[in-house]
């Protein structure tokens, strides 16, 4: 195992959390829909105010986020969102949409403390579901660039994305932050009625993020999710995720000087990026939480989970 480069700044743990809910039948439900089952399910839990909006000046970035990926629900926390979400995973035993019922035959729970940071390797991530890059504002800069400048653009884009979910959690980024994106194509594809616009692809950037996490805009209906093709427990790279000869390739060495980067690779400091604004409400009493008996046979998984799919996965729109 390589170590990293010593002189890296340290900055303090992360937690993160990844319940995979294992049901008795696929759910084709969307994410706001699990969402408002969860929300009457446990109404007295801190879980609550972190799904219906009430945190959102508070917490500018989503601390509890609900994917659908390959008809299983993923609930993913960070920060604060953590314990909220392993309140009610083991909690769960029929989950209730009116028109059909699913039992929870079991979760599968990832939690570390060491996934979000800055690295001097640059890690490859698949986006599985859309990458919301673009809004009303960014969407009509972008319509009159060209292809070259389109690239640029991107990968601005999604290194402010990085460095904003860091300034979240905390963190104030000494290293510069590098991003490549490598998409199927620079048209974006048009999402809901808002005008955004989505990319599907991969990238590459030396920031280790939690598998799952959302990037971009719409994290709250499911977009933006990613994941790592590396395993992050030894810090060497899954092969099995990987084509033949792909090793070396993710495991590029980061460039000690922006200069001297790969053609492609985009330099973000820190602190030229703007911080948004945000309104202080004062904390009201934490919820209480209800005793609720706890059913048996549920595992806590150390090991990582494997991609949801090959390539794209199936995303559910709203």
């Amino acid at each position: 195992m390589e170590h990293e480069n010593e002189s890296m700044q340290t900055y303090p743990p992360v937690r993160s959390v990844t319940v995979r809910v294992i049901t008795d039948k696929p759910v084709k439900k969307t994410p706001y829909q699990v969402k408002g089952v969860l929300m009457r399910l446990f109404p007295e839990e801190e879980i609550v105010p972190m799904l219906d909006g009430r945190y959102r000046d508070r917490f500018l970035y989503p601390r509890v986020q609900v994917k659908i990926l390959n008809e299983q629900i993923y609930m993913v926390g960070i920060g604060e969102g953590v314990d909220a979400i392993l309140a009610i995973a083991k909690q769960m035993e029929i989950l209730d949409f009116g028109n059909i019922t699913f039992q929870v035959l079991d979760v599968d729970i990832e939690e570390h403390d060491d996934r979000l940071r800055p690295t001097n390797r640059l890690i490859r991530y698949r986006f599985i579901t859309p990458w919301v890059a673009l809004n009303q504002m960014t969407g009509s800069r972008y319509r009159f660039l060209n292809n070259p400048e389109r690239v640029s653009f991107l990968n601005r884009l999604l290194g402010q994305n990085i460095v904003f979910i860091a300034r979240e959690m905390g963190m104030e980024l000494t290293e510069k932050v590098y991003t490549k994106v490598s998409l199927s194509s620079l048209f974006p594809k048009p999402v809901d009625e808002n005008a955004w616009g989505a990319f599907f692809g991969e990238f590459r950037t030396n920031f280790i993020l939690p598998n799952y996490l959302g990037v971009g805009n719409g994290i709250t209906r499911g977009y933006g999710a990613i994941y790592g093709l590396f395993n992050p427990e030894m810090f060497t790279f899954d092969e099995s995720d990987l084509k033949e000869g792909a090793q070396e390739e993710t495991a590029e060495e980061l460039p000690p000087k922006v200069d001297e980067a790969p053609e492609g690779l985009e330099a973000i400091d820190a602190d030229e990026v703007p911080k948004p604004r945000r309104e202080v409400h004062p904390q009201g009493p934490r919820r209480p939480r209800r005793n609720v008996r706890r059913r048996g046979g549920f595992r806590r998984s150390r090991a990582p989970f494997g991609p949801p799919a090959e390539g794209r996965s199936r995303f559910n729109k709203e």
